[in-house]
């Protein structure tokens, strides 16, 4: 299970490697570095390692930052943790920013795996998801592509809507949505060069069809306020003296005071 694992995130790295890969890892690169000034605390765990560790993230100020993989140390970091996205050896309530980087896409049990989050995460920490978007050209393609072994079609491609209810149902709260990559999925450099007017185009006109999607959640915290109850008497009703008792014969007639 974990050479299968391996080899499944490799070859996904791999494709990232190359056309058209490298062009989506730069904008996904790039826009994560332009949100990471609100990045702040002590720790960063980014779950998984598709993408490997994200350049650019390095000035941000965050005391650590940790990796849970659950294949074996595909590259040199320092903190590397072997362990599972749906259960990671991270205590709770000790994560100050989560980073999925196609996390839910090509790992075991993404919703469970957003529980695994939501536990580790201390309250108002945040969360990034990075996904594909199956209602898109590259949607599309992975459609015709049968869902054939080769990477990266052969990922779930969650949509932005279900990633944003299963947030909202642990009880996150969507911060922002950013939509990437609107160019088709083309090995060319050439034709992907050409195509470059997409992306402003897109952003504009049709955000909903971008190739990937970038999330941002915070997580929540509900706050009990007890209530007093209001159970104090009300003079008006009792007349402000007390109730003195009849004392009655066991006939039922009043007793007089002569007796």
């Amino acid at each position: 299970m974990a050479r299968q694992i391996f080899d499944r995130t490799d070859s996904v790295n791999r494709w990232f490697c190359q056309y058209p890969g490298s062009v989506l890892l730069d904008q996904e690169r790039a826009c994560l570095k332009a949100l990471s000034h609100r990045f702040f605390g002590y720790y960063l765990l980014q779950i998984g390692s598709i993408g490997g560790e994200m350049p650019g993230l390095d000035q941000v100020p965050l005391r650590s930052r940790v990796m849970v993989a659950p294949e074996q140390q595909a590259f040199a970091s320092p903190c590397w943790i072997r362990g599972s996205p749906d259960r990671l050896p991270i205590a709770s309530d000790s994560v100050d920013v989560a980073l999925l980087l196609h996390t839910l896409d090509f790992y075991h049990d993404p919703h469970q795996t957003l529980r695994e989050v939501d536990r580790v995460l201390i309250p108002e920490g945040r969360v990034i998801i990075v996904g594909f978007n199956p209602w898109s050209l590259w949607g599309l393609r992975r459609l015709f592509s049968g869902r054939s072994s080769r990477s990266p079609w052969d990922g779930r491609f969650i949509s932005i809507h279900r990633i944003h209810d299963w947030l909202s149902l642990l009880g996150f709260r969507i911060e922002t949505t950013w939509p990437l990559m609107f160019r088709p999925p083309l090995r060319q450099r050439v034709l992907m060069d050409r195509l470059d007017l997409l992306e402003k185009s897109g952003k504009r006109w049709w955000p909903a069809l971008s190739g990937v999607y970038m999330v941002e959640a915070v997580k929540r915290v509900s706050t009990l306020t007890p209530i007093k109850p209001q159970w104090k008497l009300r003079n008006t009703i009792l007349g402000g003296r007390a109730i003195e008792p009849t004392a009655r014969v066991p006939w039922g007639g009043s007793r007089s005071h002569n007796d």
